[in-house]
């Protein structure tokens, strides 16, 4: 089946780098045509990461699914040529800081003229309003401006970055909501809206139990490392051959721990019997439960608990994640072929859909490649193309 659920909607794409790019992948892949306008230079992330055989994987897996389109919006001419393309779009996604898009000229109210059903989505570092709406911003700053950072790493420890570019990736996905959602407002109200999300804000909204802690208690979350602040006992613990993740987040899957290990007696005691009780043991419990898995190896624990209903798992290296036999039944690995380049293993769809599913359509293009046939869609004559690319407002292979 070739339909998919965006199949129709054309995005006009002027995002680089990751926040955005992640977001309009997330569009691409369930079907959305989306337009990647790059300036002549290109995505700085064109460059960056691994660069096998002349193109950067890290560009490719970010880029799937979209054409390139190279446009120099420093001159009036090329700006004049974004405002014939949103004629005919739905979306418009940027990322630069705000404000940036109506010093360009693109005002809201210039927007809305051209195209009063055309959905603005901005992804940016910390939203439109407020004291730090004018201040760049970067994942590493956002993890350390929304709490998060703070939250994370060992009790006694400082605080700690999450390894992936975590801010960036949420405010993408919000994006991508937000666009989803706004379409289906316009079927209702024939307007289209501005969209907005700003990475602090979602990380922010990840904090989740630690902020309802907090607002609750007026207590600041502490680092806990990979203890549970509310439950215990919960985290890392030690079998004879490794570590194990083990997560009894109810009473009912605790008392399955308990049993499967022979330390039932143990939730009978009276300094045990309550969560805060056992948050206070937790150095004991713990201790008691490294103790007994000490006797086995990971795998036979990993078995026998996972049978007992007890969620708990290896932890796994990058390398053995992409080998694990679960990922690789989920396809969450791809190969895409890229012509030239070769072909470039990338991450898949994390999102299922039974009839209409996300679905690899091209690969990540190369630089200006679709120039020329998105300017004819949009209605230019050859004679026109030619006359930009030969003033230099226009870039890309001219095919």
């Amino acid at each position: 089946m070739n339909v998919q659920p965006l199949t129709g909607i054309r995005v006009i794409d002027l995002t680089r780098v990751l926040s955005g790019p992640f977001s309009t992948m997330l569009l691409a892949d369930m079907g959305a045509d989306v337009v990647k306008v790059e300036t002549p230079q290109g995505d700085t992330v064109r460059g960056q990461g691994e660069v096998v055989a002349g193109l950067s994987w890290y560009f490719a897996s970010f880029n799937r699914n979209k054409r390139s389109l190279v446009l120099d919006l420093r001159k009036d001419e090329g700006k004049a040529v974004l405002a014939k393309l949103l004629e005919r779009a739905d979306v418009l996604v940027e990322n630069f800081r705000p404000g940036v898009l109506a010093e360009m000229g693109f005002t809201e109210a210039r927007l809305d003229a051209i195209n009063p059903g055309l959905i603005v989505a901005s992804v940016n570092g910390y939203g439109s309003a407020g004291p730090y709406a004018d201040r760049p911003s970067f994942d590493f700053i956002a993890q350390a401006m929304s709490g998060f950072m703070a939250t994370t790493g060992e009790k006694d420890g400082p605080p700690m970055r999450a390894g992936a570019p975590i801010t960036d990736l949420v405010a993408g996905l919000y994006c991508a909501f937000g666009v989803v959602n706004a379409i289906r407002a316009r079927e209702l109200t024939g307007r289209g809206q501005r969209v907005e999300a700003a990475m602090v804000n979602g990380m922010v909204s990840m904090l989740a139990y630690l902020a309802s802690e907090y607002l609750s208690t007026g207590r600041t979350p502490q680092r806990n490392g990979n203890d549970h602040p509310i439950a215990s006992p919960y985290g890392l613990f030690q079998a004879k051959d490794g570590d194990i993740a083990i997560a009894p987040a109810t009473p009912e899957i605790l008392t399955r721990l308990m049993q499967e290990l022979g330390l039932t007696d143990v939730l009978g005691r009276p300094d045990m019997k309550t969560a805060e009780q056992r948050r206070a043991g937790r150095a004991e419990l713990n201790a008691l439960i490294n103790q007994r898995l000490s006797t086995d190896a990971q795998e036979h624990w990993i078995g026998r608990l996972n049978a007992a209903g007890v969620p708990c798992g290896k932890v796994l290296s990058v390398a053995e994640v992409f080998e694990d036999p679960q990922v690789k039944a989920q396809d969450m690995v791809i190969e895409v072929d890229q012509g030239p380049h070769g072909i470039v293993r990338m991450v898949g769809f994390p999102v299922k859909l039974s009839d209409t599913p996300a679905r690899l359509r091209y690969p990540s293009p190369e630089l200006g490649a679709h120039t020329d046939e998105v300017l004819a869609e949009a209605g230019l004559s050859q004679e026109e193309i030619a006359g930009l690319r030969a003033r230099k407002s226009i870039g890309g292979s001219g095919r």
